[in-house]
């Protein structure tokens, strides 16, 4: 029998990004497509919000990008080791009711969210054609998952060096314009990303669910810091989400919330880099 939230398994997707997936039957059971966890990684540690990427039997996946000292520190744990803290499902599952073609757009590492989406709908009944993108072929991650999961899949690389070249909008107008029409879009990845596809498909008239992940500290509404403003009312990602209707979100405010403190996590991840290699030396 595992521990108590002990990795069971874990897996290097890029250099930067990598996967656990944590024995915690009870989240297991439970989880739905777009919830998520929090987690700590030592007794001492900050929380650290992440959206379930899947579940298998008594096991939860999630996907993370090492950014500052916190995702470090998880990515230091070897497989074997355990977490401090695993707590879920938080937060209100995707809807997907009654949709029966779907467009999943995901941005980067939001195509680890987009996954389970996707899956959830075709499971569901509904054809899917799932958007990943990515910078560049060298990070593309979750390739052969994401193919399982949706009856047509477009990888799109900013530089052109796989699949489309150019921004997943890109190739969700160029699909809708060939006269593809999906009962809802769903969009997962940066907020810049979020904001164009949404722009792009209240034009067309298409209803739009975005994943926001704005900063969160407790996960139960408490502390107001996951706040975002939805049709003109303070929603809490947390509670409240964290879907939400895109054509409703005012991203300008998040996109500028969401920049407060990338500087002092720029520079906790060289603070972090320096220990270690302090470490190495000594």
């Amino acid at each position: 029998m595992a521990e108590k939230y002990q990795i069971v398994r874990k897996k290097v997707l890029t250099p930067d990004i990598s996967s656990i997936s944590v024995y915690a039957p009870l989240i297991a059971k439970k989880a739905r497509a777009g919830q998520f966890i929090i987690l700590r990684a030592t007794d001492d540690g900050e929380r650290i919000p992440l959206t379930v990427s899947s579940t298998q039997g008594d096991l939860v996946t999630v996907v993370y990008q090492k950014v500052g000292d916190s995702t470090m520190t998880l990515d230091e744990i070897p497989e074997g080791g355990c977490l401090s803290a695993f707590v879920g499902p938080l937060g209100e599952p995707t809807p997907i009711e009654g949709v029966k073609r779907a467009a999943v757009v995901g941005g980067g590492l939001g195509c680890a969210i987009a996954l389970p989406v996707a899956k959830a709908l075709h499971d569901a009944g509904a054809e899917v054609d799932l958007i990943g993108g990515f910078r560049t072929k060298d990070i593309v991650i979750l390739e052969d998952e994401m193919r399982s999961a949706c009856d047509n899949l477009y990888i799109c690389t900013d530089d052109g060096s796989y699949g489309y070249n150019g921004f997943t909008t890109g190739k969700l107008e160029e699909l809708l314009a060939a006269g593809e029409s999906y009962d809802r879009v769903y969009a997962i990845g940066p907020l810049v990303m979020m904001k164009f596809v949404c722009k792009l498909t209240e034009k067309y008239g298409i209803p739009t669910i975005v994943s926001m992940n704005p900063i969160m500290i407790d996960g139960t509404g408490m502390c107001g810091c996951c706040r975002v403003t939805v049709d003109g009312q303070v929603k809490f990602a947390c509670v409240d989400g964290p879907d939400f209707d895109g054509h409703k979100i005012d991203f300008d405010e998040t996109i500028a919330r969401a920049a407060t403190y990338r500087e002092f996590e720029q520079r906790r991840r060289a603070d972090h880099r320096c220990r270690l290699e302090g470490m190495d030396n000594g």
